[in-house]
């Protein structure tokens, strides 16, 4: 938080909003890079099969390439896609997260969202039903 001020100021609520959304872009991307992994392994399972197939067409010389050359083949230099992802995630998916994280409590005292929730409060007919300020703790357990 701003020392002597309870709530940050707007450009400061701007700057922290704009960080969480390149969080939120980076957390898109990081579920890309998981559909490439479990894309890209069901792909090598299915170049085995099609190499037993080969195989059992009698075409063993192809069914012997496409298992030496394609099926288990790293996808990068030295990698499979899990050490991508692993990389991905220790070099500059992790860290972000905790910057992101860091920044929001000294300047929000860790509330996420800051912005979304002025917008809401400005946006929101009072006293509907519907346009509620918070979540109803009806129904909850605690």
């Amino acid at each position: 938080m701003i020392a002597g001020s309870p709530e940050p100021d707007e450009a400061t609520v701007s700057a922290v909003g704009k960080l969480s959304e390149a969080l939120e872009t980076i957390e898109r991307a990081r579920g890309h890079l998981y559909s490439w992994h479990q894309l890209t392994g069901k792909a090598d399972f299915e170049l085995g099969d099609a190499a037993a197939l080969l195989a059992q067409a009698g075409h063993q010389d192809l069914a012997d390439e496409l298992s030496r050359e394609l099926v288990g083949r790293n996808v990068l230099p030295d990698r499979w896609t899990f050490q991508a992802v692993e990389e991905y995630e220790d070099t500059y998916y992790e860290p972000l997260r905790r910057y992101e994280a860091h920044v929001r409590e000294l300047l929000t005292a860790g509330r996420r969202h800051l912005h979304e929730a002025r917008l809401k409060e400005e946006r929101r007919t009072h006293g509907h039903p519907h346009h509620t300020a918070a979540p109803s703790t009806r129904g909850r357990r605690p």
